[in-house]
């Protein structure tokens, strides 16, 4: 912060050198003005005293002429080089006020409009926080600094509920989501806050904010965790077991957590053992999707393309995430062609055809590349993705 101050001082001297810079050359200009002054003065006192003694006949009228040239060349060697006067419009309080006022009022405009807190906010991220206490100071001055940063509000939730504080943190992650919009992962770190924030009391909140997590992304971990513990509370030990299966199926193999998750499951066998019950098998994994669609260009956009735009044949499910679930591409001069859209197409692993239920599928041409934007586009009807009949799809429309 120093280094900026420093910086910042610098340039308000430059801004002072052009109004300071003036003003002493006017001081200037203004001591060679009274120097003429003084010069003309004794000219004139001298040319007097040269008549005063013409007048007393001390001097003849050829000795009072020379007298009056030898003034008149010493007024002209002193007066000789001195620039005219210039008139300033302002006068000197005005350059002297604007000197004080210029860096007065850029301070205060800067304190209040500036990013100072910004400044020292950046320096201090750019150092290694010395514990949990002051990663959280530095967070919650971030979320002061920034009330609009989606981000900053998240890190500061997360770190709320590493310090058990689940109530600050369910009211952070609401801030978030109004921010950000109701994504998935979220609104399961916004119901597993709010779950402990409660006393591990499941309400229709939480309830409500695990069901729309889940209907986004059916693989969501938090909610899927989340509702395992409920259960679990609740003494619903099969309910439990089948929501930490469906979660332990997400985590990497080399994710920390599986040891605790696998702990879990086998508490939760043993206690519905232990109860009477029995556990129910794990039901078959669903069958990998996969969609053989045909894609063709109407006839009267074939004058109207290129042989190498892109051409972008994806699936996407009708109710769900905008993202693609699965995605190839093509050029125009590869048209008409046949192409395998399926699970090992998946943009993202957690986003697969056979996990929802309905699809549509998308053509679209491009002639920037671009994915997401074209100019020319085809859609199919809704069909289930569990279809095993080929499609046929048609890029007949313009990409608005």
């Amino acid at each position: 912060m120093i280094d900026f101050w420093l910086a910042a001082g610098l340039l308000l001297l430059v801004a002072l050198s052009f109004l300071l810079i003036p003003i002493l050359r006017s001081r200037r200009a203004q001591l060679e003005e009274d120097r003429t002054a003084l010069n003309v003065a004794l000219y004139q006192e001298r040319v007097a005293e040269l008549q005063v003694q013409r007048e007393e006949g001390v001097l003849d009228a050829a000795q009072m002429d020379a007298g009056r040239a030898e003034a008149a060349r010493e007024l002209l060697a002193d007066t000789e080089g001195v620039a005219a006067p210039r008139v300033s419009r302002l006068g000197k309080p005005a350059p002297l006020l604007a000197a004080v006022l210029v860096p007065v009022l850029g301070l205060g405009l800067y304190l209040h409009f500036g990013a100072s807190d910004k400044v020292e906010l950046t320096r201090e991220f750019s150092q290694a926080p010395q514990s949990m206490e002051e990663m959280t100071r530095r967070l919650e001055r971030a979320v002061a600094a920034q009330p609009d940063s989606a981000e900053a509000l998240y890190f500061l939730g997360r770190t709320y509920m590493t310090q058990d504080r689940p109530a600050d943190a369910a009211k952070i992650f609401e801030r978030t989501v109004n921010l950000a919009g109701r994504q998935p992962e979220l609104l399961g770190q916004w119901a597993q806050a709010q779950y402990f924030a409660d006393g591990k009391k499941w309400s229709d909140k939480v309830q409500a904010l695990t069901d729309q997590a889940l209907k986004a992304d059916p693989k969501e971990v938090t909610s899927l965790g989340l509702l395992g513990i409920a259960a679990f509370e609740g003494q619903r030990y099969q309910e439990a077991i089948d929501y930490w299966n469906r979660l332990l199926e997400q985590l990497p193999p080399e994710d920390q957590s599986r040891v605790a998750l696998q702990g879990g499951i086998i508490r939760a066998t043993e206690k519905l053992v232990a109860s009477g019950g029995k556990v129910a098998e794990a039901p078959a994994a669903k069958p990998a999707a996969l969609l053989k669609v045909r894609v063709d260009l109407a006839a009267e956009l074939k004058a109207k393309v290129q042989p190498g735009d892109s051409v972008f044949i994806f699936a996407r499910a009708t109710s769900g995430p905008p993202a693609p679930l699965a995605a190839k591409r093509l050029t125009v001069a590869d048209l008409p062609a046949t192409v395998e859209l399926g699970d090992a197409d998946a943009m993202m692993p957690q986003l697969k055809l056979s996990n929802f239920p309905e699809v549509q599928l998308v053509a679209r041409i491009s002639r920037a590349g671009q994915p997401t934007a074209g100019e020319w586009i085809g859609r199919s009807q809704p069909l289930a993705s569990s279809t095993t009949a080929p499609q046929t799809l048609t890029i007949d429309s313009p990409d608005k």
